[in-house]
């Protein structure tokens, strides 16, 4: 079984104050660098068995990190210490040689990982049958497309099962049929055992495949969590980004822990679920539902849009909307004034379950543009059945069902 020590672990490059600052080091004539880290202090366990995502903006450090524990990369403090078989997809054909044929390739990369010459011949077979790439499996690598190189550089790290598995984001290249197929496997490899570290952009893929989730930013650990909440606070760290905004960690009365963020230009003050006009926290599935949501301008602004999302247990999206695709935004409210909008849903048709509200102000079509308020998981509520039958999943779409005891007219089959 796998397992990964990471302690104080850091890592820094050489930025040269002069193109000469190199030569003029190698000469011995004083420091002509500074240093520019990209990891610094960070320190977490995977436990054998374990699936844990790390998720972050771009620089944040994410491959710097996978490539360092996978070996390929010296950490500039602290350590690294692994336990079992690795198997790394870490960047688009690593170890390819672009002149040699798919199956040389294979057979190169395959014994720079570990595997010897028998073990390959056994897997050749196996190897070319999950990449489907056909006749250009013996066609040199140069006439692949990116695509076609995932396939193969995925086959071959995984034609035997690791103790770790260590996956970048190098699966989104790879057409969606393959996604669908690697997916697959990764989460088999999982379900066997195998520890799995994960790095992706993708909320759901990290939510589907990943016991723990990790937040890196600018270098830093900044969250060890549910893959739930760290990616709720990843939300609140790439608004950030975009504004001078502050991360608030606030314990509602009930004890929940949830995530808000914004400039606070605008603020929400109330956010209610009503059923029949009167506050509910339980609806009954295909009953109708209003979102009436409270925000209070503190600041002038040249828009204010108001964003609803339905989110299930796992923190997976449903259903999200806002007052800027329905042409209702408000321009230049005045400063001080309160205001509410309603979210009216004449039948909300969910499933039987948990779900949680979570609501925004901001500007234009997306948070991201200009957040004033974003509040993760306002309301929880639950969703009992209704008066139809029986479903299972997040929506309970109506549906009639009738028996057909015969077609007419036939439709007739056309040959050739």
């Amino acid at each position: 079984m796998g397992y990964i020590r990471v302690r104080n672990l850091g890592k820094a490059y050489k930025r040269y104050r002069s193109k000469y600052g190199r030569l003029l080091e190698w000469l011995r004539l004083g420091v002509h660098h500074d240093l520019r880290w990209v990891l610094r202090d960070v320190s977490f366990d995977v436990e054998p068995g374990e699936a844990v995502g790390i998720v972050g903006v771009n620089g944040a450090g994410k491959s710097t990190l996978l490539k360092i524990i996978a070996g390929v990369v010296k950490p500039t403090t602290g350590s690294v210490e692994v336990g079992g078989r690795v198997s790394a997809l870490l960047e688009l054909g690593t170890g390819f040689h672009p002149d040699f044929t798919g199956r040389q390739n294979v057979y190169m990369s395959g014994q720079l990982k570990g595997l010897t010459k028998k073990e390959l011949d056994a897997k050749i077979k196996e190897i070319e049958d999950f990449a489907e790439i056909g006749d250009y499996f013996d066609q040199p690598l140069r006439t692949y497309s990116s695509g076609m190189q995932v396939r193969l550089a995925f086959s071959v790290a995984t034609c035997v099962r690791p103790d770790i598995l260590i996956v970048d984001e190098i699966l989104s290249v790879g057409d969606a049929y393959f996604q669908h197929k690697s997916f697959n496997r990764i989460r088999a490899f999982r379900d066997e055992g195998t520890t799995l570290l994960f790095v992706s952009h993708s909320p759901a893929a990290v939510k589907t495949l990943c016991d723990r989730a990790l937040l890196l930013d600018a270098g830093v650990l900044v969250k060890d969590d549910s893959p739930d909440a760290t990616l709720d606070y990843y939300n609140a760290v790439i608004v950030k980004q975009q504004e001078d905004l502050k991360i608030r960690q606030i314990e509602s009365e009930t004890g929940r822990k949830i995530t808000r963020s914004g400039s606070g230009k605008a603020e929400i003050i109330s956010v209610e679920l009503l059923n029949g006009g009167k506050p509910v926290r339980a609806i009954r599935s295909g009953e109708p539902v209003t979102v009436r949501v409270g925000a209070k301008i503190n600041a002038p602004i040249d828009e204010l849009t108001v964003g609803i999302l339905f989110r299930d247990r796992l923190g997976n999206d449903v259903f999200g909307t806002n007052t800027f695709h329905h042409g209702c935004s408000l321009s230049c409210p005045p400063v001080g004034q309160e205001c509410w909008v309603d979210f009216q849903i004449p039948s909300l048709f969910l499933g039987t379950g948990s779900y949680s509200l979570t609501v925004a102000l901001h500007k234009s079509h997306s948070h991201v543009s200009g957040n004033y308020d974003w509040w993760d998981r306002a309301v929880v509520f639950q969703v009992v059945p209704g008066e139809q039958p029986p479903s299972i999943g997040v929506c309970n779409l109506p549906v009639s069902v009738k028996w057909v005891s015969s077609l007419s007219p036939r439709i007739p089959w056309s040959v050739g």
